[in-house]
């Protein structure tokens, strides 16, 4: 494979540090040399969950066939680098569907150095282009053979 993409910061999602280092070792076997893993996170410094509540996060959407849907996140506990939070969705009908989550907030310096430790070189940090200050966009290549 030429290239590897995560996204939608599917790589906080990856709290344990065994199966964070089982990602990056499967990234980097699956990859050509000269291939390029792509993927972005959240910057812990931003402190997102923040914002998190019901009251900045309630939306409610129509939905052909099932009606207006409400939903909203609200945070359960922050003990970093981990952080826990809870999606709501409320029917037309009543039905509640609750979706807890657990995302792992990991420090720029600390991703770098688990890229490195596990064959890639880091081409590039970047901000993601619709969220800048929010995001980091890490571009990593495996080494190239010579």
């Amino acid at each position: 494979m030429a290239d590897e993409t995560m996204t939608a910061n599917v790589a906080q999602a990856i709290v344990d540090p065994q199966q964070w280092a089982r990602t990056l070792r499967g990234a980097h076997a699956a990859l050509r040399p000269g291939g390029r893993f792509v993927f972005e996170t959240r910057v812990p410094a931003r402190r997102a969950w923040l914002e998190w509540t019901r009251a900045a996060s309630h939306r409610v959407s129509s939905i052909d066939g099932v009606g207006d849907v409400e939903n909203w996140v609200e945070v359960l506990d922050v003990s970093l680098p981990l952080v826990t939070f809870r999606r709501t969705y409320v029917f037309a009908d009543g039905e509640r569907l609750l979706s807890d989550s657990t995302l792992r907030f990991r420090d720029r310096d600390e991703i770098e150095a688990d890229l490195v430790a596990h064959g890639f070189r880091v081409s590039e940090v970047r901000d993601a282009p619709d969220r800048p200050g929010r995001e980091y966009v890490f571009l990593a290549q495996t080494q190239t053979q010579t």
